[in-house]
């Protein structure tokens, strides 16, 4: 499965140009006056304005499983890493064997450079914006994350994430290459204390490296 395009809101379409440009040094690939996209990899990331309040997602963005270190001292160079405790900034996902470490952008939008372990992505180049491979993981927030994965398991023929058990509040569906994340709104995205909200997007995925296997997830509308 992969993700090939996001769609996301934004309050401040220059400011979002600014980070992903500037801090992380992304191509933008289409500009207008209230909308930019990006190229992730080989995912297209796209931010259009908006006048919710605040609107904020989270991302997982692939790197080589051989960078970790070296992107987070190339990152830390650009913005503030958020520590999972008072003594580390990495996390260690021994079910899903891999690590990460996480870091906002200007909306306030919660992003993680991950590395998985299983594949077969070692990279002998030095760490630069051209190493991230592509969106592995998007955030879906529901007041119902058993009826959303439902739904979206019916619809799109989507299934439970290998690694990672199916709970009440917190539900994985995809895999390795493309992951979409369902938590409740009662969760807090770890590892913050900032709670998770819903907030409209669209995902167009492609199954099975099959480019007539597309479909899009549109949030709120594929919520119950």
């Amino acid at each position: 499965m992969k993700i090939e395009t996001v769609n996301l809101l934004s309050r401040d379409i220059q400011q979002t140009k600014e980070f992903y440009t500037g801090v992380l040094g992304l191509e933008s690939v289409g500009e207008s006056v209230h909308e930019i996209t990006f190229l992730v990899g080989y995912t297209q990331l796209n931010f259009r304005t908006t006048e919710l309040i605040n609107p904020n997602y989270h991302l997982a963005i692939d790197i080589p499983r051989n960078r970790l270190e070296e992107a987070s001292c190339w990152l830390q160079k650009r913005t503030d890493l958020v520590p999972v405790n008072e003594e580390e900034v990495f996390s260690r996902f021994e079910a899903w064997n891999a690590g990460s470490f996480y870091f906002y952008d200007n909306n306030g939008n919660l992003l993680e450079f991950i590395c998985r372990y299983d594949l077969d992505n070692r990279s002998e180049e030095e760490f630069t914006s051209s190493s991230m491979l592509y969106i592995s993981e998007v955030g879906i927030v529901s007041k119902d994350v058993q009826a959303t994965a439902k739904t979206l398991m019916a619809k799109y023929d989507l299934t439970y994430y290998a690694k990672q058990p199916p709970a009440e509040n917190f539900i994985v569906l995809g895999n390795e290459t493309g992951l979409i994340i369902l938590v409740s709104d009662d969760r807090n995205w770890y590892p913050t204390k900032k709670k998770a909200e819903i907030f409209p997007l669209r995902i167009a995925i492609e199954m099975n490296d099959d480019p007539y296997q597309k479909f899009l997830i549109d949030i709120p509308a594929d919520l119950i």
